[in-house]
């Protein structure tokens, strides 16, 4: 192992979270964090004095440079995911600009490798084919979120990093499944407060999902391994969007969503959404690209992930189960965030 620093960006975030739980029970010692002054601990509380902090921000080059300063190793989880339009500019500033100023300076720093976590979102999507790997190529298309466009600016960053000549991985995550934050954040832990709270709708669609865990064993996993200048979807399932509902509805006990997502709905759903938006100052719970998003269907090939070492997904069933009792039992406390054991 190595003697020099690992750092993690966006370790207060959800998968940074999982991520720095699995290197400390692992009993990793060496890890700094790179966080902003008034981030959330809420997810890392139990582990944060096994941990040196360094405030900071991905976009703040004398801060980040203090936070790459004796670093080897750096996974890269830093970013905005937002799917509102009024968070464009800020969202592709931070997750672009942002990660050319990892690269950059890990360039600089000589270090030993870094690891990006980009998204399913990144990679391109043909409307007439269906099955997605590693080798699909982007599609600017009118169909890609601003989210999509942000992630994949910031791999074109890796790659143009990795071309100079440094030792860089991507994983892509599908959609990630798992406790956390509850409410007003964007993360699954809001899908399950949403179901319980009562959602009728369900999308026509399918895609890839993946348990939160996994993700952050991979990581690590291919973090210690020899392997460098490649990009691997990380997804456990394919499956469509109502058996996830109807999953996550019967373990939390409440009704199903029973009303199929036709055209008018979502396109109206969307548009009532945003309306509600500007009324009330919240950010949309649906927006003209998740909307549409959800009513075509991708199969993400996990193959890659399989055959790079041994490895092995957790059925996606049982991620739901278990966050499920996590929320409930969240419930009775005022929803306060909660992590899965690993």
């Amino acid at each position: 192992m190595s003697e020099k620093k690992t750092l993690i960006t966006g370790a207060t975030g959800f998968i940074g979270a999982y991520l720095l739980h699995y290197l400390v029970q692992k009993g990793e010692k060496n890890i700094r964090a790179l966080k902003r002054p008034g981030s959330p601990m809420d997810l890392v509380e139990g582990i944060k004095n096994q941990v040196e902090w360094v405030n900071g921000d991905i976009l703040d080059l004398p801060s980040l440079e203090g936070a790459m300063e004796g670093t080897g190793r750096v996974y890269h989880c830093a970013a905005i995911v937002s799917f509102n339009h009024a968070d464009i500019s800020k969202m592709i500033k931070t997750n672009q600009e942002g990660t050319a100023n990892v690269v950059n300076l890990a360039l600089e720093s000589s270090i030993e490798k870094l690891l990006h976590v980009s998204s399913i979102a990144a990679i391109g999507r043909k409307k007439n084919e269906k099955k997605v790997n590693e080798k699909t190529k982007w599609q600017s298309d009118k169909w890609n979120s601003p989210y999509a466009v942000s992630k994949h600016l910031a791999e074109m960053e890796v790659w143009r990093g990795i071309a100079e000549g440094l030792s860089a991985v991507i994983v892509n995550p599908a959609n990630v499944l798992g406790s956390g934050f509850w409410q007003g954040r964007t993360s699954t832990g809001q899908l399950f407060y949403k179901i319980w709270k009562g959602m009728p709708f369900y999308p026509r669609g399918s895609t890839g999902f993946v348990d939160v865990r996994d993700v952050a064993r991979f990581m690590a996993e291919l973090m210690e391994s020899d392997i460098i200048n490649e990009r691997f979807i990380i997804s456990g399932e394919n499956l469509p969007f109502r058996t996830i509902l109807n999953e996550i509805a019967d373990s939390l006990n409440v009704k199903k969503p029973h009303i199929e997502v036709t055209p008018f709905i979502r396109e109206t759903a969307w548009r009532a959404a945003w309306v509600f938006s500007k009324i009330t100052g919240k950010t949309p719970f649906i927006t003209k690209q998740t909307a549409r998003a959800s009513a075509r269907t991708f199969f993400y090939e996990n193959k890659k992930s399989l055959e790079a070492f041994p490895f092995g997904y957790t059925p996606i069933r049982q991620t739901i189960a278990e966050t499920a009792k996590q929320f409930l039992e969240s419930k009775e406390n005022g929803f306060q965030p909660a992590m899965l054991p690993f």
